[in-house]
């Protein structure tokens, strides 16, 4: 096996006894539904995107189906009606809330925990196992599956390995397997060979679609080919970055844990809309929304934004409608995370490149070159009234976090917001809204 000049790749110092768990929760929209809806246990349930558009998860029933994920829902929609399957509308909210309660649990494990997305976390547990007294790295991770599941009703998977990536692996062995249940350890494992026979390369974590064509033209199909390969070849094809990931698979860790979020560099808000939008009115409207969702976002983080970008596209795979897209770049005056300064620049930028005659579909904001909201510098032509504007800011966030989102809001936002997305499967935020708690009939 050809060796890599030290100064190529950087590995962990722990190379040889890492202790790396991927804890994936399972379906994890679906499950979020069934967590407070018990009626939908073992039944066939999909969660659409926004605006009811395409399929974005399946629970294991719908998949069994063969419903594709990923694809429109009008494609599936006869199957959906014979099978009687649950459809809801993407919650992000419920989504959100659950997630923290499962990262909560998670973290009570291990005091190194890298939160991966919104269901899924690696965690290092080198030997947690010893110190909480038990047998091994199995009988640990049962323990923790079992108190995710009771903590907050979601079923998770884990996999456990010496490298992030080969933890990943044995996640989605595990997901599939019914002898390990739920749980799968590839540490010093006889069996690693038959696991990276079983998973696709263009499966394993890292490879995409280009070095997937390239990776099987080679005849490499699999992990187990994929980690035996010549380093000279993945170096000269993939470089450092491919050459790391074959060393994940031969279990030196070469990605580290990363137990601090690294700065937020853009905020983006943006919807297509429910309906065709056609009056610079209603655009003006949605942009409002967007930018003082994107505003609240930026102080909830202590940030300040100086580039405003405002875009708008109208349907590109409608045949009967005129085409047309556009955006607008704003250098702001300064740092800024005021709503009101935000809205005033986001209407001018709406007015700049919307065109009459145009049945929009979409619109949004962006947020970019963002720093800390301290370190924003006052100009000469700053008025006197910054402190108060932020006492105002902190008094909408306060209201708004207390009473529910939306509570305060500017009127340029509207009342009725007729371009608004389709939602119309939505469940309640059982965990976000006192008016949408759970009821409880005991007889």
């Amino acid at each position: 096996m050809e060796k890599v000049a030290p100064q190529e790749i950087t590995c962990s110092s722990r190379v040889l006894n890492d202790c790396i768990a991927l804890v994936d929760c399972n379906n994890f929209y679906a499950s979020c539904e069934r967590v407070f809806n018990p009626k939908l246990q073992n039944k066939p349930i999909v969660v659409l995107s926004n605006n009811d558009g395409c399929i974005v998860a399946r629970s294991n029933e719908a998949k069994a189906l063969e419903i594709g994920m990923g694809q429109p829902f009008f494609k599936y929609r006869n199957v959906i009606e014979k099978h009687n399957v649950h459809v809801f509308s993407s919650n992000y909210a419920l989504y959100g809330n659950m997630s923290g309660r499962v990262m909560a649990t998670l973290a009570q494990f291990t005091p190194k925990m890298e939160i991966y997305s919104i269901d899924e976390a690696f965690l290092d547990l080198c030997g947690s196992d010893r110190f909480h007294g038990y047998n091994d790295l199995v009988e640990y991770a049962h323990t923790l599956r079992a108190t995710v599941k009771q903590w907050t009703g979601i079923p998770v998977s884990i996999g456990i390995a010496r490298t992030k990536t080969l933890a990943k692996i044995a996640n989605r062995l595990a997901k599939k397997s019914t002898k390990v249940n739920g749980v799968l350890n590839l540490i010093d494992s006889p069996y690693m060979d038959q696991a990276l026979e079983k998973v696709h390369v263009g499966d394993v974590w890292g490879i995409g679609r280009q070095s997937t064509k390239w990776l099987v033209g080679m005849n490499i199909n699999n992990a187990r080919q994929l980690r035996d390969i010549d380093d000279k070849v993945i170096s000269k094809r993939m470089g450092v970055v491919g050459l790391r990931l074959v060393y994940e698979l031969r279990g030196i860790s070469c990605l580290l844990l990363e137990t601090c979020s690294s700065p937020r560099k853009g905020i983006i808000s943006s919807r297509s809309f429910g309906r065709r939008v056609e009056s610079l009115d209603d655009l003006k409207e949605s942009v409002a929304a967007f930018i003082t969702n994107a505003a609240a976002k930026l102080r909830k983080q202590n940030l300040a934004a100086r580039l405003l970008t405002v875009f708008l596209t109208t349907n590109p795979y409608s045949k009967n409608d005129k085409q047309y897209n556009n955006s607008i770049v704003i250098r702001l005056p300064g740092a800024i995370n005021d709503t009101a300064q935000l809205l005033h620049h986001a209407t001018r930028g709406t007015e700049s490149i919307f065109r009459k005659g145009f049945r929009y579909k979409k619109a949004g904001v962006m947020l970019d070159n963002l720093i800390p909201a301290d370190q924003a510098q006052a100009t000469l032509f700053d008025d006197n009234n910054i402190k108060r504007n932020r006492k105002l800011m902190e008094t909408i966030d306060s209201v708004n976090k207390k009473m529910g989102s939306g509570t305060l809001r500017y009127a340029t936002q509207g009342s009725t917001q007729p371009w608004k997305g389709k939602c119309g499967n939505r469940s309640p935020c059982y965990t976000g809204n006192w008016d949408e708690l759970v009821n409880v009939i005991t007889k």
